[in-house]
Protein backbone atom coordinates (compact mmCIF):
# COMPACT_ATOMS: atom_id res chain seq x y z
CA UNK A 1 0.00 0.00 0.00
CA UNK A 2 1.24 3.39 -1.02
CA UNK A 3 1.78 6.46 1.52
CA UNK A 4 -0.90 8.97 1.47
CA UNK A 5 -0.79 12.05 -0.52
CA UNK A 6 1.13 14.73 0.92
CA UNK A 7 0.04 18.33 0.94
CA UNK A 8 2.65 18.99 -0.87
CA UNK A 9 2.37 17.05 -3.85
CA UNK A 10 -1.66 17.66 -4.22
CA UNK A 11 -0.71 21.51 -4.49
CA UNK A 12 1.68 20.58 -6.99
CA UNK A 13 -0.46 18.11 -9.08
CA UNK A 14 -3.28 21.08 -8.46
CA UNK A 15 -0.87 23.49 -10.17
CA UNK A 16 -0.08 21.66 -13.07
CA UNK A 17 -3.29 20.45 -14.01
CA UNK A 18 -4.16 24.60 -13.92
CA UNK A 19 -1.48 25.14 -15.96
CA UNK A 20 -1.90 22.53 -18.38
CA UNK A 21 -5.63 23.99 -18.42
CA UNK A 22 -4.61 27.57 -18.99
CA UNK A 23 -2.35 26.77 -21.84
CA UNK A 24 -4.98 24.76 -23.65
CA UNK A 25 -6.85 27.62 -23.14
CA UNK A 26 -4.67 29.82 -24.32
CA UNK A 27 -3.64 27.44 -27.70
CA UNK A 28 -7.42 27.40 -28.13
CA UNK A 29 -8.01 31.27 -28.42
CA UNK A 30 -4.98 31.47 -30.65
CA UNK A 31 -5.24 28.83 -33.23
CA UNK A 32 -7.90 31.22 -35.38
CA UNK A 33 -6.12 33.89 -35.41
CA UNK A 34 -2.88 31.72 -36.36
CA UNK A 35 -4.47 29.83 -38.66
CA UNK A 36 -6.28 33.16 -40.80
CA UNK A 37 -2.32 34.48 -40.54
CA UNK A 38 -1.20 30.78 -41.77
CA UNK A 39 -3.60 30.64 -44.90
CA UNK A 40 -3.04 34.89 -45.95
CA UNK A 41 0.38 33.73 -45.70
CA UNK A 42 0.13 30.66 -47.91
CA UNK A 43 -2.68 31.11 -49.60
CA UNK A 44 -3.85 27.87 -48.18
CA UNK A 45 -7.48 27.14 -48.75
CA UNK A 46 -8.31 29.03 -51.68
CA UNK A 47 -7.13 32.11 -49.40
CA UNK A 48 -6.26 35.13 -51.70
CA UNK A 49 -3.69 37.53 -51.11
CA UNK A 50 -3.73 41.38 -50.69
CA UNK A 51 -1.92 44.00 -52.69
CA UNK A 52 -0.99 47.31 -52.71
CA UNK A 53 -0.46 47.70 -56.16
CA UNK A 54 -0.79 45.40 -59.37
CA UNK A 55 2.75 43.31 -60.63
CA UNK A 56 4.60 45.78 -62.87
CA UNK A 57 4.76 42.57 -65.91
CA UNK A 58 1.69 41.47 -67.44
CA UNK A 59 2.17 38.40 -69.26
CA UNK A 60 0.48 37.68 -72.64
CA UNK A 61 -0.82 34.38 -71.58
CA UNK A 62 -4.60 35.00 -70.49
CA UNK A 63 -6.64 33.54 -68.19
CA UNK A 64 -10.44 33.22 -67.11
CA UNK A 65 -11.87 34.41 -63.75
CA UNK A 66 -15.57 33.11 -63.23
CA UNK A 67 -17.31 34.67 -60.38
CA UNK A 68 -19.95 33.06 -58.17
CA UNK A 69 -21.93 34.17 -55.29
CA UNK A 70 -23.62 32.31 -52.35
CA UNK A 71 -25.84 33.13 -49.78
CA UNK A 72 -26.43 32.09 -45.77
CA UNK A 73 -29.61 30.17 -45.63
CA UNK A 74 -31.03 32.34 -43.15
CA UNK A 75 -29.97 36.19 -44.77
CA UNK A 76 -33.05 37.54 -46.37
CA UNK A 77 -30.83 38.79 -49.52
CA UNK A 78 -30.50 38.47 -53.13
CA UNK A 79 -26.39 38.72 -54.01
CA UNK A 80 -25.42 37.40 -57.33
CA UNK A 81 -22.27 38.83 -59.89
CA UNK A 82 -22.89 41.45 -62.22
CA UNK A 83 -20.85 39.24 -65.13
CA UNK A 84 -20.15 35.25 -65.21
CA UNK A 85 -17.03 35.77 -65.95
CA UNK A 86 -13.93 37.85 -67.31
CA UNK A 87 -10.73 36.94 -69.69
CA UNK A 88 -7.29 39.07 -68.68
CA UNK A 89 -4.20 38.99 -68.92
CA UNK A 90 -1.86 37.30 -66.24
CA UNK A 91 -0.64 40.71 -64.46
CA UNK A 92 -3.84 42.77 -65.65
CA UNK A 93 -5.87 44.81 -62.88
CA UNK A 94 -9.56 43.37 -63.07
CA UNK A 95 -12.57 44.84 -62.12
CA UNK A 96 -15.67 42.82 -61.33
CA UNK A 97 -18.83 44.08 -59.58
CA UNK A 98 -21.59 42.20 -57.31
CA UNK A 99 -24.89 43.31 -56.50
CA UNK A 100 -26.57 42.73 -53.42
CA UNK A 101 -29.99 43.87 -52.24
CA UNK A 102 -32.41 43.48 -49.01
CA UNK A 103 -35.06 41.62 -49.67
CA UNK A 104 -36.55 41.98 -46.38
CA UNK A 105 -38.86 44.52 -44.66
CA UNK A 106 -35.76 45.23 -41.78
CA UNK A 107 -32.37 46.39 -41.83
CA UNK A 108 -29.34 43.62 -42.40
CA UNK A 109 -26.11 43.62 -41.06
CA UNK A 110 -24.13 40.70 -43.84
CA UNK A 111 -20.44 40.16 -44.07
CA UNK A 112 -18.74 38.49 -47.34
CA UNK A 113 -16.18 35.76 -46.95
CA UNK A 114 -14.42 34.66 -50.32
CA UNK A 115 -12.10 32.13 -51.51
CA UNK A 116 -10.18 30.67 -54.99
CA UNK A 117 -10.38 27.84 -56.92
CA UNK A 118 -8.46 25.42 -57.34
CA UNK A 119 -7.10 26.17 -53.83
CA UNK A 120 -3.50 26.36 -54.63
CA UNK A 121 -4.00 28.63 -57.00
CA UNK A 122 -5.14 31.63 -53.91
CA UNK A 123 -1.92 32.45 -53.39
CA UNK A 124 -1.52 33.97 -56.97
CA UNK A 125 -4.97 35.73 -56.47
CA UNK A 126 -4.38 39.28 -54.83
CA UNK A 127 -7.31 41.93 -54.65
CA UNK A 128 -6.58 45.58 -54.23
CA UNK A 129 -10.17 46.45 -53.19
CA UNK A 130 -12.62 44.32 -52.25
CA UNK A 131 -16.32 44.21 -50.18
CA UNK A 132 -15.43 41.06 -47.97
CA UNK A 133 -14.64 40.46 -44.92
CA UNK A 134 -16.75 44.50 -43.98
CA UNK A 135 -20.27 44.95 -42.33
CA UNK A 136 -22.32 45.90 -44.37
CA UNK A 137 -26.01 47.45 -43.16
CA UNK A 138 -28.61 47.30 -45.84
CA UNK A 139 -31.78 49.14 -45.20
CA UNK A 140 -35.28 47.38 -46.20
CA UNK A 141 -34.97 46.70 -50.01
CA UNK A 142 -32.10 48.41 -50.61
CA UNK A 143 -29.25 47.51 -53.15
CA UNK A 144 -25.90 47.92 -53.34
CA UNK A 145 -23.26 47.43 -56.34
CA UNK A 146 -19.53 45.93 -54.62
CA UNK A 147 -16.84 45.92 -56.74
CA UNK A 148 -13.85 43.89 -56.35
CA UNK A 149 -10.32 44.99 -57.95
CA UNK A 150 -7.94 42.45 -58.51
CA UNK A 151 -5.00 40.58 -60.41
CA UNK A 152 -3.56 37.24 -61.05
CA UNK A 153 0.32 37.13 -60.18
CA UNK A 154 2.33 36.54 -63.22
CA UNK A 155 4.23 34.02 -60.70
CA UNK A 156 1.03 31.50 -61.40
CA UNK A 157 3.23 30.54 -64.72
CA UNK A 158 6.41 29.41 -62.76
CA UNK A 159 4.60 27.16 -60.43
CA UNK A 160 4.55 23.48 -61.52
CA UNK A 161 1.32 22.98 -59.65
CA UNK A 162 -0.31 26.02 -61.52
CA UNK A 163 1.13 26.69 -64.46
CA UNK A 164 -1.32 25.03 -66.48
CA UNK A 165 -4.72 26.73 -64.96
CA UNK A 166 -6.73 28.35 -67.20
CA UNK A 167 -9.57 28.90 -64.87
CA UNK A 168 -10.20 30.88 -61.69
CA UNK A 169 -13.17 30.96 -60.01
CA UNK A 170 -13.76 33.51 -57.28
CA UNK A 171 -16.28 32.57 -54.53
CA UNK A 172 -18.23 34.95 -52.25
CA UNK A 173 -20.37 33.65 -49.15
CA UNK A 174 -22.47 36.41 -47.58
CA UNK A 175 -23.50 35.48 -44.14
CA UNK A 176 -25.34 37.26 -41.22
CA UNK A 177 -23.19 39.52 -39.36
CA UNK A 178 -22.64 38.62 -35.66
CA UNK A 179 -20.64 41.75 -34.62
CA UNK A 180 -23.26 42.91 -32.14
CA UNK A 181 -21.94 46.49 -32.24
CA UNK A 182 -22.84 46.61 -36.46
CA UNK A 183 -26.28 45.52 -35.75
CA UNK A 184 -26.78 48.23 -33.37
CA UNK A 185 -24.76 51.27 -35.57
CA UNK A 186 -28.02 51.44 -38.06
Amino acid sequence: MSPPPTQKRMAMTAGVVVAVVLGMAGLAAAAVPLYDAFCKLTGYGGTTQEASAAPSQILDRRIRVRFDSNIAPDLPVAFAPQQISESLRIGETGLAFYTVRNLSDEPVVARATYNVTPHVAGQYFAKLECFCFQDRLLAPGEEAELPVVFFVDPEIVNDPDTAEIGTLTLSYTFFRSTNAAADTAG
